[in-house]
């Protein structure tokens, strides 16, 4: 899992207290970016798309001066790619952003299991349709983890597999 994955996550989490003591709202939105660094960027972009079923939308590029400014590189630019889950829905949208940074690669986690490392270690997406996710992972020949997909109760099940970077997710949902 990525540092920058790590504390984005941390700031969603935070999200959840939502209120501050005089009950004025401490977050100005409903919902949270989550930025992946990723290694192949076209690799994982094809992934988050055609494999998982993310929409891409409108990105932006960060350059070198600014987000070196920022602290967030070491002079390196930035060209992030933004995915949506539902863009037809009504209400704000989640967005992730995936990056790469080819002359600075970063370091791969340890992430044979959940516990191997410190941080934001899954990203979980609800799935209206389990058995068809689970055919598009499939075809895509990833691989699930564990027993999965498994049954939770309440008709919802989960699948637990990594994305190209060895990141987990887990999908949870009906199976129809």
């Amino acid at each position: 899992m990525t540092p920058t994955l790590r504390i984005l996550a941390a700031s969603l989490a935070l999200s959840t207290l939502g209120l501050a003591q005089n009950d004025t709202p401490v977050f100005s939105a409903a919902t949270a970016d989550i930025g992946i660094v990723v290694k192949d960027l076209e690799k994982s972009a094809k992934f988050y798309t055609e494999t998982l079923g993310l929409t891409e939308i409108k990105g932006f590029s960060v350059p070198a001066e600014k987000a070196a400014g920022l602290g967030l590189t070491d002079n390196q630019p930035a060209t992030i790619r933004v995915f949506v889950l539902n863009p037809k829905a009504k209400g704000p949208k989640t967005k992730f952003k995936l990056m790469s940074f080819p002359k600075a690669p970063g370091k791969m986690q340890d992430q044979k299991f959940i516990h191997s490392s410190i941080g934001i270690s899954y990203l979980t997406l609800f799935v209206t349709d389990m058995n068809k996710s689970v055919e598009k992972l499939k075809a895509a020949k990833v691989k699930l983890l564990g027993k999965t997909p498994t049954d939770l109760g309440g008709g919802n099940f989960i699948a637990v597999f990594h994305d190209p970077d060895g990141n987990y997710i887990e999908l949870i949902g009906p199976k129809k």
